[in-house]
């Protein structure tokens, strides 16, 4: 009777009772593989993996989108808080948050849009007479510290307009058709001008346009300012080049608007503000006696001298000059040395000492 082949791998060809026992209870998912399977069909890293799609570069899904990250943090364009903490300058103002001033992107609380302290104004003209060559108000803007617009008005205009000069002031036919009189913007800049700073650049020139006046220590002019503080060296350096210098920003390229230039101009004042607002120093003692010791001539020093000393030769012997008999120059004498002869009696003065025994016997020379 022959012997039953064994399988090749080693087995019995029929399981014990316990196995298939334990077979039945087990659940089918439980087999990861099956007898005979190779090294391939289990490796750890692909079945650790093998949930992400075929075809896909795992790696890829690991790290966050940059694009999500930088759309998440964004601020809107044009949202930009006039308060946001960014002090990167000397003068407490963010250089980037004045430049958002001029472009008009900052938004203002309740707060900021009251007129406050300062005003900054600005204005446009058209050209009326003969050729257009005199010049009509024809808009007025006056902002406030943080930009926020407080007036804006065109000025209906009493003359008939021959150039608009839109391709400067910005100013078209239909801007002035329902415009208010000169009165009207007159009386409301007045009003709002009164009790507070005025901010302009060679703003009596506006000031001259709208027939008023505002006193002088409540006057910041940028462009006075500008040359008085060694910012340019020019005194009338026009407000583009002034901003363009200061803050990098371009302005009046095409057609102007009064309230972008009433802007800019605030903007450069809030740039030097702590510099200009500074009060004067007063001079010290030891600098006016400097300055005063300075000015006087050698003369007048000198003659203070022989004033407390009471002798008039110290003068001209220091200076190497003719002393004279009774003083004063070339032998005039002030008078003076024989004053103090007739009432002391005594001979103190410049006047040589036989002068006195010649006076006593001026006869015997007559006789």
């Amino acid at each position: 009777m022959s012997t039953p082949r064994k399988p090749a791998n080693g087995s019995s060809t029929t399981a014990s009772s316990n196995w298939l026992a334990l077979k039945k209870n087990l659940p089918e998912k439980t087999h990861k593989h099956r007898p005979g399977d190779g090294e391939s069909s289990r490796p750890r890293k692909r079945q650790k993996m093998s949930h992400h799609p075929s075809g896909s570069n795992p790696h890829s899904l690991i790290l966050p989108s940059p694009t999500t990250q930088h759309t998440s943090t964004a601020q809107p364009t044009g949202k930009l808080q006039s308060d946001q903490p960014d002090m990167d300058l000397e003068s407490g103002e963010s250089r980037a948050n004045l430049q958002r001033l001029i472009s008009g992107e900052l938004t203002f609380n309740a707060s900021q849009q009251s007129p406050g302290k300062y005003l900054a104004l600005d204005c446009e003209m058209v050209g009326v007479g003969p050729k257009g060559a005199e010049s009509s108000l024809a808009r007025v803007s006056l902002v406030n510290y943080y930009g926020a617009v407080q007036l804006d008005e065109f000025v209906r205009q009493r003359e008939r307009v021959v150039d608009y000069r839109t391709q400067f002031s910005g100013i078209r036919p239909t801007d002035l058709v329902d415009a208010k009189t000169f009165e009207e913007v007159q009386k409301r800049v007045a009003e709002l001008l009164k009790d507070r700073i005025l901010v302009g650049h060679a703003v009596h020139n506006d000031l001259k346009a709208l027939l008023l006046s505002h006193p002088r220590p409540s006057t910041r002019d940028t462009q006075i300012y500008a040359h008085k503080h060694k910012l340019t060296r020019s005194n009338r350096i026009a407000l583009r080049n002034l901003v363009m210098q200061e803050l990098g920003v371009k302005i009046q390229e095409g057609e102007h608007s009064s309230v972008t230039d009433a802007r800019a101009t605030m903007a450069v004042y809030r740039l030097h503000k702590k510099e200009w607002e500074k009060p004067p120093q007063k001079p010290t003692h030891n600098a006016i006696a400097a300055a005063s010791a300075a000015r006087k001539p050698g003369g007048k020093k000198q003659k203070a001298n022989t004033n407390e000393k009471g002798k008039a030769t110290i003068n001209a012997a220091a200076t190497g000059a003719t002393v004279f008999p009774g003083g004063g120059r070339k032998g005039i004498s002030s008078g003076i040395s024989i004053i103090v002869h007739q009432r002391g009696g005594s001979n103190k003065g410049t006047q040589p000492a036989e002068a006195g025994k010649v006076k006593k016997e001026w006869w015997k020379e007559v006789g």
